[in-house]
């Protein structure tokens, strides 16, 4: 077998000694996706890190084509021709899409910053990846997919040799997935070698050539993709066998918790209704754009409705920030947990009790009570960090949306929006947000769940109604709630398939 073009030999990594990667040797070949999965704390997002310089190794040794290197930084990462597509977002709000994009790699002409030059590379870009973003849009102005699409063509600009992705498909459609694999088709045929993240198993056999499986910062296997279906991978992944990812679905009581009347957004929304009852778990589906977020940002004062009325548990109510929205009992988690739900350089309890400090509060923060119920939520939820003590910047991406859960469960809420929970997550992680959602439903919480992933909201909900166009185009129950008859809703068509594959009115 030929040389690797990148390779590590016995990486270690320690935090305040704690151990979490150990012994770790991995080859990537040239023209070669390699993946590679494991559980959130696995040492996954550590490890690439490490080969893109953000982090040093405690041990061990990395190699480009056979020759020691040594990457002190992202900056000397770029020069050896390694980029990397972030799990997080890492742009500048302020800052258009071609200034994030050749941030720090300006074209420039007569000594100046040559704009146009910029502008014109920037939307072919976006062109091949079949994105309409503007070269000019404000980043802050961008949804989530679309803030992905700026990152992924960020690293493509650089003629790479290397290049990571850190679970890239986590907000993208199908479509646009089809396209970033076709994209990754054409770099391997240049011979550019690419190290994939997905927590999504049929992503991994579908596009990598080889999967290593990571458990507790160990190596527990390298296969060929073609040879280990997805339990096997799942299995290897978790150490024992995933018997049931979805709980058993609760039965709602009668009354409603959360009822919008007519709720019209600006350029979003149009005049939909739309009712939660307690002990329920409503799934929303709909296709990027048609109105979700806006839709729960509304519910919580984020937005301004333009028309329309929010009734919680029978009573009109006004919403016009979401302290108001806190007060009516209602809590709501972010699809941008790091941007807009955390606080990485804040530690566990000062995450917790964001909103809901003035609890712990007289005239002083009573710090021993916010550890005390913190760790409460640490057990409660099998948060796994060093200490309380440690910053969110260091916890995997599971953790950090249980500790976001934590956040708003310190409210004691009786109305839950969750938009897209278990992004970037694993599969054991997972599971566990699906059990503590219906444990919440049992106990008469009324749970409304937003999620891209059909097969979330179908294995989750009693309940699913499906937005296109800033509109409820349908509303599905029993043997309707199936991947066919959701996206026949979600594509604005008024027939869905029945069971023999016949359409139907």
């Amino acid at each position: 077998m030929a040389d690797a073009a990148f390779s590590t030999s016995h990486i270690t990594k320690e935090f305040s000694g704690v151990r979490v990667l150990n012994d770790i040797d991995l080859n990537v070949f040239s023209g070669e996706v390699l993946g590679i999965i494991g559980e959130n704390g696995a040492g996954k997002s550590t490890l690439l890190k490490i080969i893109s310089g953000i982090y040093q190794p405690t041990a061990g040794l990395l190699q480009l084509e056979g020759e020691p290197v040594t990457i002190k930084n992202p900056i000397s990462a770029k020069r050896l021709g390694i980029s990397m597509v972030p799990q997080e977002f890492n742009l500048i709000g302020t800052l258009t899409v071609f200034e994030n994009i050749f941030l720090g790699n300006e074209h420039r002409r007569f000594g100046l910053l040559d704009k146009d030059k910029m502008r014109r590379k920037t939307r072919a870009l976006m062109e091949e990846l079949h994105s309409h973003v503007h070269p000019d849009a404000l980043i802050d102005h961008l949804g989530v997919a679309e803030k992905q699409m700026v990152e992924i063509a960020k690293a493509l600009v650089h003629d790479s040799r290397i290049l990571i992705m850190d679970e890239p498909t986590t907000v993208l459609t199908k479509e646009e997935v089809s396209i970033l694999f076709s994209r990754i088709r054409q770099l391997k045929t240049r011979g550019v070698s690419i190290i994939f993240i997905s927590h999504k198993l049929g992503e991994i056999r579908e596009i990598c050539d080889r999967v290593m499986i990571l458990r507790d910062g160990d190596v527990i296997s390298t296969d060929t993709a073609s040879a280990i279906d997805e339990p096997e991978m799942a299995r290897r992944m978790v150490g024992r066998e995933l018997t049931q990812i979805f709980p058993e679905k609760t039965v709602p009581q009668e009354s409603p918790a959360l009822e919008i009347r007519g709720m019209s957004v600006p350029g979003s929304v149009n005049g939909i209704d739309l009712f939660v009852k307690k002990g329920e778990v409503l799934g929303v589906a709909g296709l990027m754009g048609s109105g979700q977020t806006e839709m729960a940002e509304a519910v919580m004062g984020i937005r301004r409705m333009s028309a329309g009325e929010i009734v919680v548990n029978g009573q009109p109510v006004t919403i016009h920030s979401p302290r108001d929205a806190v007060k009516y009992k209602i809590a709501y988690l972010s699809e941008d947990r790091q941007g807009k739900g955390l606080l990485l350089n804040f530690n566990i309890p000062g995450n917790i009790t964001l909103i809901s400090l003035k609890a712990y509060t007289r005239f002083l923060i009573d710090k021993a009570r916010e550890r005390n119920r913190s760790g409460e939520y640490v057990e409660r939820f099998g948060i796994k960090a060093a200490s309380l003590g440690s910053e969110l910047q260091y916890l995997s991406g599971g953790n950090q949306q249980k500790v976001y859960l934590s956040k708003w469960m310190d409210t004691h809420p009786e109305i839950l929006i969750l938009n897209e929970p278990t992004r970037g997550i694993d599969v054991n992680a997972k599971s566990e947000i699906y059990h503590f959602v219906q444990q919440l439903a049992q106990n008469g919480i009324a749970c409304l769940v937003i999620s891209s992933e059909l097969e979330e909201l179908i294995g989750l909900c009693s309940r699913i109604v499906v937005m296109h166009s800033g509109e409820i185009s349908g509303e599905l129950t029993g043997s309707d709630i199936n991947e066919e008859t959701i996206m026949f809703h979600a594509a604005g068509l008024h027939q869905a398939v029945s069971g023999d594959g016949v359409a139907v009115q």
